[in-house]
């Protein structure tokens, strides 16, 4: 048994469809379950439709899902003969119907909520799995649609709901099993579930990555396949360095290091529900199938490269916070993660002394809030426009002069804080955001300059062919 999850760029059309069906009949062999994200931008789309109907700007809300409807419609006309007289499209009306009525009221509450948020983006996946199976049914695969909702069982943390293991795991076995035994193959939702007295709920941003891994975890897959539009793991963002390498092998560890530190490559939870089961985890371009990717396991072979790949976020804020000395070191401390706690913000990198602490915070979080608890035990000084730098590899800490080469080739550029030890396999530093493109140049070319061709790939334009 195995996984495939194909993300929202390997389905966004006519044409991408069909390529998917073509991969997966391929790997019929293997009793695959697939699984799903929306088609494109459709779950941008439909978070704009809910925005727009809050602002009771209701005549564009339904405008845009009727252009969302008309979109699938036409592009499942092209893969699927005669698609209006099929199930797929009799649901796929019903779908937009509860749209229509959702983003209504909405318009009359004035106000988007996270439950409505996943109520409404829920429907992508609804739609492009139902196109998907019903195109592999009429290609002759033995498809079954199955609502991730019933077996995807959550917390009530909607846009980004935490998986009730037990729950969900007894319940995949429960609906997949018996399926995978027929020889059908099951086409699942990713993205999406439920909580325990029916709310749609949603797993936060590449979700679908996560459902895959814990459906594999699950039934005990012997492979987990994610199926994008990049060729797997960089040793850093194309976008920024036109010779970034693609890297064919990485450990579970490493990829847990990158994901959460920046790379968008895969949801940061997707890897550990494999790591705990040992099931190796592929990363695949879907419009070049034949192209190597990279393999995700337990351990790599050793590279002549110190560093595997460097990763980064920006909009990084620095907080600073003096004690002011009306409690022990400890108990400022305590104070200090309290605060963090209640305001459930997770800092990328904490450095303490006696009476300090400085910690680097990304992401969307209410940082007014936060400061102003902070400032009642003491001085707090606020530094934003910055952004971290993460370098990954397995032997970073092993390696005696991996700080100097890092200074070395950034001389000239501020670090304003450094973290090295917490992880064995990774250094992060923060520095302003914008020198950040031009130390990630610098550093690249510094640890990459010669790639061991055992665990780097260089991409041929001409074969696609990872060379």
């Amino acid at each position: 048994m195995i996984v495939m999850k194909f993300g929202g760029t390997s389905v966004q059309d006519a044409s991408c469809i069909e390529r998917v069906a073509e991969i997966i009949k391929q790997h019929l062999h293997r009793r695959p379950v697939v699984v799903v994200s929306a088609m494109g931008k459709t779950t941008r789309n439909l978070l704009r439709a809910a925005e727009l109907a809050s602002e009771r700007r209701l005549p564009d809300s339904l405008n845009l899902i009727s252009d969302i409807e008309n979109y699938h419609i036409a592009e499942a006309r092209k893969v699927v003969n005669n698609f209006e007289r099929t199930k797929a499209y009799r649901a796929i009306s019903s779908y937009f119907g509860e749209m229509r009525d959702l983003v209504k009221g909405l318009s009359i509450l004035r106000e988007s909520t996270p439950r409505s948020k996943d109520a409404i983006t829920a429907y992508g996946e609804l739609i492009s799995s139902a196109i998907l199976a019903t195109s592999l049914i009429e290609r002759g695969v033995g498809a079954v649609l199955l609502d991730s909702r019933n077996f995807i069982i959550t917390d009530e943390n909607f846009t980004r709901a935490a998986p009730i293991f037990d729950l969900t795991n007894e319940r995949i076995c429960a609906h997949l099993l018996p399926e995978l035994a027929a020889g059908r193959v099951p086409v699942i939702q990713g993205y999406i579930g439920a909580t325990r007295t029916g709310a749609t709920t949603t797993l936060g941003f590449e979700g679908s990555d996560y459902t895959a891994a814990i459906v594999g975890a699950a039934i005990g897959a012997e492979d987990i396949q994610i199926w994008k539009d990049v060729y797997g793991l960089m040793s850093a963002d194309p976008a920024i360095i036109s010779d970034a390498r693609t890297v064919k092998m990485a450990s579970f560890d490493e990829v847990a290091e990158l994901t959460y530190f920046g790379a968008k490559v895969l949801h940061p939870s997707a890897i550990w529900p494999a790591a705990q089961k040992g099931i190796p985890v592929h990363i695949y371009n879907s419009k070049h199938p034949q192209a190597v990717g990279t393999l995700i396991t337990d351990s790599t072979p050793k590279s002549n490269n110190l560093v595997k790949s460097i990763t980064y976020k920006r909009g990084i804020t620095l907080i600073n916070a003096i004690s002011n000395r009306q409690q022990s070191a400890s108990e400022f401390l305590k104070a200090v993660f309290d605060i963090l706690d209640h305001h459930r913000i997770a800092p990328d990198l904490i450095v303490t002394s006696e009476v300090r602490i400085a910690f680097a915070v990304s992401g969307e979080a209410d940082l007014e809030r936060l400061i102003a608890d902070m400032r009642r035990l003491g001085q707090v000084q606020v530094r934003a426009g910055k952004a971290s730098l993460c370098l990954v590899g397995q032997i970073i800490k092993q390696t005696a002069d991996i700080a100097s080469t890092i200074f070395s080739a950034i001389r000239d550029v501020r670090v304003d804080l450094i973290s090295q030890g917490a992880s064995p396999n990774s250094l992060i530093f923060i520095t302003g955001e914008g020198d950040l493109e031009a130390t990630l140049m610098r550093l690249h070319e510094s640890f990459f300059a010669e790639a061991d061709a055992d665990l780097f790939g260089r991409l041929d334009s001409e074969t696609v062919n990872l060379k």
